[in-house]
């Protein structure tokens, strides 16, 4: 089951990036993540009846830490999507968001089975080929590549983003299974402080541009639920294997913007959404 959670939540965070990162086009990107978490919130706070409530101290500390994390990642990951293409911001950013927490699991002392592993393997492969272009290096668009090549716009934010995602996911799974959803809560206020923070010492406006209320919306309602499904599946499954599954959300953002923005597609990136099926079954058989 936290498998199916897992790609689930991938799912979700993708769609939930494809439309912060068309909206983040439209108006200030920290208003959209201010606006975001705080739709997000509302979904939180209905759901939260639903799940057990014996919560810590520790949980809400780890969930807080998390959210300071998932801001940043946010924030970094909404500019990087505004800036540069989808189809390599955000599967360049998917690449550290699952390497962080693989690493920490293995540190920690997780032992996937060998085939578990060998899914990990494949499926961290095939974000660094969604990320690919035929240029060389991930998300290369200038068709000039080489080492005095400039980095593609979005991608140092992306880079970013990718570091805070897997300080999130860590956070997260370090809370206890029966604290419900009290750590996303803790998350989501940490979150809504520190972006409020951000506005008010930048002097920057958080008033969205008028007709992209309903946008926000969406994709605050997709990331919660995303985080719901990602935190269920971190407590039925390893760490180093959850971790990746989600990170595969750049699929269906690839997906959507291929379909909606007709952004191209190349054959390495096609390649790159087929080894992430293959990746997925070996986590699933192992």
């Amino acid at each position: 089951m936290g498998i199916v959670l897992g790609l689930a939540a991938a799912v979700t965070y993708g769609a939930a990036d494809f439309v912060g990162g068309l909206v983040s086009r439209r108006t200030n990107v920290l208003a959209v993540v201010l606006f975001s978490q705080l739709w997000g919130f509302t979904l939180l706070l209905a759901a939260l009846p639903f799940f057990g409530a014996a919560v810590s101290g520790g949980d809400i500390a780890w969930g807080a830490a998390a959210g300071l994390a998932g801001a940043a990642g946010i924030v970094f990951l909404y500019r990087g999507l505004s800036l540069g293409r989808m189809t390599v911001v955000a599967p360049t950013t998917a690449v550290e968001a699952a390497a962080i927490p693989v690493i920490f699991g293995l540190v920690a002392g997780e032992r996937p089975s060998p085939v578990a592993l060998a899914g990990v393997a494949v499926a961290l492969a095939a974000v660094a080929l969604v990320s690919s272009s035929p240029q060389g290096s991930p998300g290369d668009t200038s068709g000039q590549g080489g080492s005095g090549a400039r980095l593609p716009p979005g991608l140092p934010d992306a880079l970013v983003a990718g570091l805070a995602f897997g300080l999130f996911f860590i956070g997260l799974e370090r809370t206890g299974s029966a604290s419900g959803l009290w750590p996303l809560v803790a998350a989501r206020i940490t979150a809504i402080a520190a972006v409020g923070a951000s506005g008010l010492l930048t002097r920057r406006s958080l008033r969205p541009s008028s007709g992209t209320t309903r946008s926000i919306a969406t994709a605050g309602g997709l990331d919660a639920l995303a985080n719901i499904l990602y935190l269920l599946a971190s407590r039925q499954e390893l760490l180093s294997l959850v971790a990746v599954l989600t990170s595969l959300y750049p699929a269906s953002t690839v997906v959507l913007a291929r379909v909606v923005l007709h952004e191209r597609l190349w054959r390495v990136q096609a390649g790159g959404l087929f080894l992430a099926g293959v990746g997925v079954a070996l986590i699933g058989l192992g």
